[in-house]
C-alpha cells in the first residue's frame, strides 16, 4: 500500500483516503515525509503493527519490488514475532513445570518424613504400656517434627466434667499450662463442643480468654482423642499466627492421635488386667488365711475336747470329772462362737443380715451391756468407767446388732489392756453447729494401749490381730472387728478408730432413727 504525500505546506490533503488510518496525521507533519510506504505485521488474524518507510526529501513513486520487499520483510518480521512468543511460552510453562516439580518434591519429601515420622510414634508408643510416657512422647514428637510453638495434652474426667491439660512440650515463650483444669459445661470455649462431637478443628486465637493466656496470636489445631466409649481427651498444637496447618500436617496428627489412642486403651487394660491379678492374688492369700486361720482355731477346740474327753474316761474323782466337763463346755461354746461369727460375717456381706428396729432406753441398755464386763475387769485389775451424758435420748435401732457391736469392743478393749490399766465406755451427742435437734448418738470404748501407726489401718480385716500385743495371752480369731464395722454398716451408722498417746479409741455414730 503506497501513498505519495504532497509537500508540506498549510493545506489540506486531496486524497485522504489514501492514508491508512492507522497513521498518525501528527506523526507525518512531525517527520515532514514525503513519500510513505506501510506493510501490516499480521499475528494470525490479528493485526500485530505496521512495517513502514517514508521519504522525507521528495514524493516518491515507490516500484512494485520494493512494495513486494518490505512485504516479505513484514512477513518474516511477523514469523519471527510468532517465535518469539511461543519461545516465552515454552519458557514459562518450563519455569511452571520446574516449579511445579520442586513443589511435588518437597511434598514427597515432606510424606516420607512425616511417614518416618508417625512410623517412629507408633513405635514409641505401642512399645509402652505407661499411659504418661505414651502421651508424653506423643506431644514432644509432634512438637519437635511439626516445628510448632507448642504441643499439650488434655484427659477429660466424665464425673467432674473437667478438661485437665496433664502433658506438654513447648518449644517458645508460651507460658506453662500443665494441670490447667477446665470445666466444660461451663467453658465458654467453643472448641469444646466442637471437640465432644468428635470434630477437629483449626482456628487463629482471637481472644486472650483462653485455657493458656498469650500475649499474641497463634494458630491452633485441636484434634479429640476418640474411644468406642467417646472423647477421652483432646491434643492441641500452636504454630505462629501467619501460617496455617496445611492437611497433611493434620492428617499426621490425627495418625498420632489415633495411634495414641489405641497405646492408651492397651496401657488401660494393662492396668485393668493387672489390678485383676493383684485382686486375685490378694483374694487367693485372703483364703489361704482364711483356711490356715480358721483350720487352727478350729483345731484347738477340738483338740482339747478330745483330750477333755480321753481323760473323763480315765478319771474317777467327782472334781476332775466336774473340772474337765468345764472344759468341754467352754471348747464347745468357742467352737460355736467361731462359726457363728463366720456365719454373720457371710450374711452381712451378702446383706442378709436381719435387722429389727427398734425402741431402746440407751442409758439403761448401756448399763447392762457393761454390767457382764464388771467382774472380768475386776479378775483382771482393770479400771472399767461408763460414762454417760444426762440428755441422751431415745435410740432406735436393731438392739441384739448392737449390744454386739458393744460387746465387741469392751471384750476387744479388755483383751488387751494390761492391769491397773483403764477401760471406759462413753455416750453423748456429737457437738452441733445449729440450734436443730441431734440426729445421731457418738458411743465410744477407749482403753489404755496404743496400735503402732503402721497397724492401726488394718484393725477392720478379716483374720487380723495386731502382733505382739495380747497381754493375756488369748488368741482369737481375728473376725470380731471386721464383724464390728459391718454391724455398725448394717445400722446405718459409721465407725473410727485412733491410737496415740498411750490410748486407743474406737468411736461409734449412729443415727437415732433409721434412714429406711
Amino acid at each position: 500500500m503506497a501513498t505519495e504525500l504532497p509537500p508540506r505546506k498549510n493545506k489540506l490533503i486531496e486524497d485522504t483516503s489514501r492514508i491508512p488510518h492507522n497513521v498518525s496525521q501528527a506523526y507525518i507533519e512531525r517527520s515532514q515525509a514525503k513519500a510513505m510506504l506501510g506493510v501490516p505485521i499480521l499475528h494470525g488474524e490479528r493485526l500485530w503493527g505496521v512495517l513502514g518507510v517514508h521519504q522525507c526529501s521528495a514524493a516518491r513513486h515507490w516500484e512494485p519490488f520494493e512494495i513486494s520487499l518490505l512485504e516479505q520483510l513484514a512477513t518474516q518480521v511477523a514469523i519471527a514475532i510468532q517465535q518469539s512468543e511461543l519461545y516465552r511460552q515454552v519458557q514459562q510453562l518450563n519455569s511452571k513445570l520446574e516449579g511445579q516439580v520442586q513443589e511435588r518434591t518437597a511434598q514427597l519429601e515432606q510424606a516420607l518424613q512425616f511417614e518416618a515420622m508417625l512410623k517412629r510414634i507408633t513405635d514409641s508408643v505401642r512399645d509402652s504400656l505407661d499411659e504418661d510416657k505414651i502421651l508424653q512422647t506423643a506431644v514432644q514428637e509432634l512438637a519437635l517434627g511439626l516445628d510448632v510453638a507448642a504441643c499439650d495434652a488434655a484427659l477429660y474426667d466424665f464425673e467432674r466434667q473437667t478438661s485437665t491439660i496433664c502433658y506438654e512440650y513447648i518449644r517458645s515463650d508460651l507460658p506453662s499450662a500443665k494441670g490447667s483444669v477446665v470445666h466444660i459445661q461451663q467453658s465458654e470455649i467453643e472448641i469444646h463442643k466442637q471437640l465432644l462431637n468428635e470434630w477437629y478443628c483449626q482456628f487463629c486465637e482471637i481472644s486472650t480468654d483462653m485455657v493458656r493466656p498469650t500475649h499474641r496470636r497463634y494458630a491452633i489445631l485441636v484434634c479429640p482423642m476418640v474411644t468406642d466409649q467417646g472423647v477421652i481427651g483432646d491434643l492441641w498444637l500452636f504454630k505462629p499466627h501467619e501460617t496455617a496447618f496445611s492437611d497433611l500436617e493434620i492428617r499426621l496428627v490425627q495418625q498420632v492421635v489415633n495411634q495414641c489412642v489405641i497405646a492408651i486403651r492397651q496401657a488401660r487394660l494393662y492396668q485393668a488386667a493387672q489390678a485383676q491379678v493383684a485382686a486375685l492374688e490378694e483374694l487367693n492369700q485372703l483364703k489361704d488365711d482364711f483356711l490356715s486361720t480358721v483350720s487352727h482355731e478350729l483345731r484347738t477346740p477340738m483338740s482339747n475336747m478330745k483330750m477333755a474327753i480321753h481323760m473323763l474316761r480315765n478319771v474317777t474323782t467327782p472334781e476332775r470329772q466336774e473340772r474337765y466337763l468345764d472344759i468341754l463346755q467352754s471348747e464347745c461354746i468357742r467352737e460355736i462362737e467361731l462359726i457363728n461369727d463366720l456365719l454373720d460375717l457371710q450374711r452381712l456381706e451378702a446383706s442378709s443380715y436381719p435387722v429389727s428396729p427398734e425402741p431402746i432406753s440407751l442409758k439403761d441398755f448401756l448399763e447392762n451391756t457393761v454390767e457382764p464386763f464388771r467382774s472380768r475387769a475386776g479378775d483382771r485389775q482393770q479400771i472399767l468407767k461408763i460414762q454417760l451424758a444426762d440428755n441422751l435420748p431415745e435410740l432406735i435401732t436393731d438392739k441384739a446388732a448392737l449390744e454386739r457391736v458393744l460387746a465387741e469392743l469392751l471384750n476387744n478393749a479388755c483383751k488387751y489392756t494390761s492391769p491397773g490399766s483403764e477401760v471406759a465406755l462413753t455416750a453423748q451427742l456429737p457437738q452441733r453447729t445449729s440450734a436443730s435437734e441431734p440426729d445421731q448418738v457418738m458411743l465410744s470404748v477407749r482403753n489404755q494401749a496404743e496400735i503402732p501407726a503402721l497397724e492401726l489401718p488394718r484393725v477392720f480385716e478379716k483374720f487380723y490381730r495386731v502382733p505382739n500385743s495380747d497381754p493375756w495371752k488369748q488368741g482369737g480369731t481375728g473376725l470380731g472387728l471386721a464383724l464390728v464395722q459391718r454391724l455398725v454398716t448394717q445400722l446405718e451408722g459409721t465407725i473410727q478408730v485412733e491410737s496415740k498417746d498411750g490410748w486407743t479409741i474406737f468411736t461409734v455414730f449412729l443415727p437415732l432413727r433409721p434412714h429406711h
